[in-house]
């Protein structure tokens, strides 16, 4: 690396077009329908050569319209390029976005290609002294290399490039750069429609121009050229001497910039880091890669500047005054500094951020660190800490009278556990703040959150970092505190967030025991499955294929076959599980039946695989449940997913199996909700047949086929009954007509009248969806019946499918969000009653509606009875709630 100034030139299109057809749009869409394929497969290129190039100044040239010059000269010029999908068009507009975000300066030029803006830009670069590159998939670029001018090429995907300098270009094609357009206008460009000699190709055309040193020489001596080659070289003279007017770049294009402007600057950080959440980029690599990348990141930290996401600037903290401490200094700071925050008007005097350890149940606690709002900070080890250090710390963090603002308190709470630590005057936190207020956000660690909010980002090593942090919580505690309050969700945050963290932190830390070596078993016999339907499958088609394999099932199923088409996808026809479940109903050939059984067995090895790895040294699997993941309130588990293991199944049944009460406890009991979000669809519709279905007692799903088909109960048929269940479980989930005809394998045009009869009959449902809707289009949110908000800005989208998609979102988050509401407040409630009891028995996991506690020697009846009443009365429905119990030696044995 040289101190000569370096600039980054990107062929914009060219490199877009990559992303999108490396990229499967399907596999790169957010929830609102918005492909991102594009944007993230060139944020992704963007954010390596940043971090691999360093360069001083960036520029990116577009293509304006396939009218210019070269049109104008050659009308047939890319006339053979068909129209640019709509998905890769939509992106374009949100490119430009991010690309403004971060400071880059974009640039289009009419009547030129964006080669003729890189190759001028080059040019300039060049003569003032910098060093160049250009990052491109166009050859055409090839001409520009020189000493100072690197063209780094990406010949297949948006991910292998080459890496082209004078001698690379020699190497490659035996021609300096400066031949290189001599080269292209014999060789021709079907990509550009530029047409080649007939029977010429690149080895010839190569050749010619060694030989007679250029094509003006090769052109003016073209009689030289001897035999059947040469006549075909002098008949396509003129078409010769147009490809070179049109593959020369043009050097001197008039720009309305100059490298000045390229110069890199810092990224707007509150809308860079906004759109990467509309985006839905949750990738933390590519989130940390591209952050790494502004020029400002670390230097504008100090809390001094910023718009944040209210308009209004970041607030008007003073320099951060920070230092590490040494053994034997923190109790005089928490005495003088933390005491002086205090007595500040500041509602939260103390933010705390700490950098900690969590591996299967195992933590510690590396580095804290302390801010207070007059502008000191510190950072301590607390392996560093004296006797009096440790005891004063611990006094103060078990002091409910000092609050304390952190950030993500469930893992602080795990580890500080861990160290015998305990905490209170927990006054916010800061994660889950973000989260009530924006639910779906891609991200809510600290340093995106004060990017969005206060429009700096702390550094991301180090004593000073963990200052900033700290500062940064103590500035978004402030930020946050005042908006639930105008939006009514410090209740939430208090009441059943903040306590539900720390009993998740205590789950955590316990875990639940498991059988290592059925598990062991259970890999073994799901492996052993896989490679029996692997031999089943290759006996059907006469030779062994990989069944995992996209490419070799389309070729055997649709090639060799000769199988019913599927849906057409990018690489061929779809082998998905929909795919393969419609191709076993088409043919009598058994082959997808035995393709869906070797999914499913791999699906289940890879899930067992995940628990054994999951084993801590106690031999217990400790799951981390994510409060802020799911917009709509309900827990999910990680690290392993608990929630994955198939209830209904055998196979699932005998994973359970392995999940066993752990050493000084006798049995698992599970109590499950029935019909949850039913009971609250009655409850929030008050429709009068849905409660009187409830009511009744009597099988639910038959009463409302009685009341939709209009026949006697008795008279309800097995095939009508799973409609309707499967009509009334998917309006909590937003269903539409094609939805219900894809689940029930109908057609729309059955399931459409079925939709239209179930509403004749639930009114109040019906009226009860419409105006969820209409309400949420009118206020921009939907809330549950805590008050927990989901904002839905896409309802008024003049796109169809992201306005559907809001719709859906709108129909179900009030229901799955109050039903996540009501779990939530059951766990506190049987905690709580549990402690009150003085029973050791606990809960160890929260799986959908379902909890599962360890029960202790003695205590069965007494816990039953306890969650029963406990959870029956967690939130007063109009149809009550109903749990059932069970308890065994494990947790397919205690299943009701």
């Amino acid at each position: 690396m040289t101190d000569r100034p370096r600039l980054l030139l990107l062929d914009g299109h060219s490199l877009a077009y990559r992303a999108f057809y490396a990229l499967p749009v399907e596999n790169f869409t957010t929830t609102a329908g918005q492909p991102t394929n594009v944007v993230y497969g060139f944020a992704n290129m963007l954010a390596n050569v940043l971090r691999d190039e360093q360069p001083t100044h960036v520029g990116v040239a577009f293509d304006v319209s396939r009218q210019t010059f070269r049109t104008e000269a050659f009308p047939d010029y890319k006339a053979n390029r068909s129209r640019s999908p709509d998905e890769f068009h939509s992106q374009m507009k949100v490119l430009g976005e991010l690309l403004a975000a971060m400071s880059v300066t974009t640039l289009r030029v009419p009547g030129y290609e964006a080669d003729d803006v890189i190759a001028t830009l080059a040019a300039q670069a060049e003569a003032a002294g910098f060093q160049v590159l250009i990052v491109t998939g166009d050859r055409d670029v090839l001409q520009l290399v020189s000493e100072d001018v690197t063209a780094l090429y990406f010949y297949r995907t948006a991910a292998e490039m080459i890496r082209y300098t004078p001698a690379a270009v020699e190497e490659k094609y035996g021609l300096t750069p400066r031949q290189y357009p001599d080269f292209a206008a014999l060789r021709g460009d079907p990509s550009d429609n530029l047409p080649s000699i007939p029977g010429i190709g690149e080895k010839t055309a190569a050749k010619w121009i060694r030989e007679f040193g250029s094509l003006a020489a090769l052109v003016e001596r073209a009689a030289e050229v001897k035999g059947k080659a040469g006549d075909r070289l002098r008949d396509a003279l003129e078409t010769v001497r147009l490809n070179r007017r049109l593959t020369e770049l043009v050097r001197d294009v008039d720009l309305p910039v100059g490298l000045d402007d390229l110069l890199r600057r810092p990224y707007d950080l509150p809308a860079f880091t906004r759109l990467l959440d509309e985006l839905e980029f949750r990738n933390a690599s590519l989130r940390q890669r591209l952050f790494a990348a502004d020029p400002g990141d670390g230097k504008a930290h100090e809390g001094t500047g910023g718009t944040g996401d209210s308009g209004g600037p970041a607030g008007d903290t003073a320099p951060l005054k920070g230092r590490e401490l040494g053994p034997g200094e923190l109790a005089d700071w928490l005495q003088t500094r933390a005491a002086a925050g205090a007595s500040d008007e500041l509602a939260v005097p103390v933010g705390l951020a700490a950098e900690t350890t969590w591996v299967r149940g195992a933590g510690d606690v590396l580095r804290i660190a302390l801010a207070t709002g007059d502008g000191f900070a510190a950072a301590f080890e607390p392996a560093r800490l004296t006797e009096s250090d440790e005891r004063a710390f611990t006094s103060w963090l078990a002091d409910p009278g000092r609050p304390k603002a952190l950030h993500d308190v469930k893992s602080l709470l795990r580890c500080f556990a861990e160290r015998g630590w305990r905490v209170e005057g927990i006054a916010t936190d800061t994660a889950m703040a973000a989260y009530l207020l924006l639910p779906g956000l891609a991200a809510y660690g600290i340093a995106d959150l004060a990017a969005r909010h206060l429009g700096y980002r702390p550094p991301a090593d180090g004593a000073a970092g963990l200052m900033v942090e700290a500062r940064a919580v103590l500035d978004l505690a402030g930020r946050f505190t005042a908006e639930l309050r105008s939006t009514g969700m410090t209740e939430i945050l208090n009441d059943v967030e903040l306590p539900l963290s720390a009993l998740l932190a205590r789950i955590e830390r316990a875990g639940v025991f498991v059988d290592a070596a059925l598990l062991r078993e259970l890999e073994k016999q799901f492996a052993d499955a896989m490679e029996r339907a692997a031999d089943e499958a290759a006996d059907i088609a006469g030779h062994p294929f990989n069944p995992g394999s996209t490419k070799q099932l389309q070729e055997v199923l649709f090639g060799e076959l000769g199988l019913p088409k599927t849906k057409k996808i990018k690489s061929g026809h779809s082998t998905d599980v929909d795919a393969l479940t419609w191709l076993a109903t088409q043919t009598d050939n058994g082959l997808p039946e035995i393709l869906l059984h070797h999914r499913d067995q791999s699906r289940l090895r890879m899930t067992v695989a995940g628990l054994i790895r999951e084993i801590g040294a106690d031999g217990r699997i400790h799951t981390t449940f994510q409060q802020t993941v799911a917009a709509t309130g309900r827990l999910t588990s990680t690290e392993p997913n608990l929630q994955v293991i198939p209830i209904r199944t055998e196979e699932g049944r005998r994973i359970r199996q392995a999940f066993l009460p752990g050493e000084g406890y006798e049995a698992l009991l599970t109590a499950d909700y029935g019909q949850l979000e039913l009971r609250i669809m009655a409850h929030l519709s008050q429709d009068p047949t849905l409660l009187s279905a409830f009511e009744s007692g009597e099988d639910l799903h038959t009463t409302m086929a009685a009341q939709v088909f209009r026949v006697a109960p008795e008279a309800v048929t097995a095939d009508m009954r799973r409609k309707i269940k499967a009509m009334s479980y998917g309006l909590a989930y937003g269903l539409s007509a094609f939805g219900l005809a894809r689940q029930l394998g109908i057609a729309v045009s059955e399931a459409k009248p079925l939709m239209d009869a179930y509403f004749e009959r639930l009114g109040g449902v019906r009226d009860y969806l419409d105006h969820v809707v209409e309400e949420a289009r009118h206020t921009g949110y939907t809330q549950t019946i805590l008050g927990r908000r989901r904002y839905l800005p896409h309802l008024g989208s003049d796109n169809r499918q992201r306005r559907e998609t809001a719709e859906r979102m709108a129909l179900n988050a009030p229901i799955q969000g109050s039903a996540a509401d009501i779990v939530k407040i059951a766990m506190l409630r049987v905690d709580d009653a549990l402690t009150a009891a003085g029973l050791r028995s606990r809960l160890l996991l929260q799986v959908h509606d379902e909890v599962v506690l360890e029960v202790a020697p003695g205590e069965r009846v007494q816990v039953e009875e306890l969650v029963h009443a406990q959870m029956t009365t967690a939130y007063p429905l109009t149809v009550g709630l109903e749990v059932a119990l069970g308890t065994g030696r494990d947790w397919d044995a205690a299943a009701h």
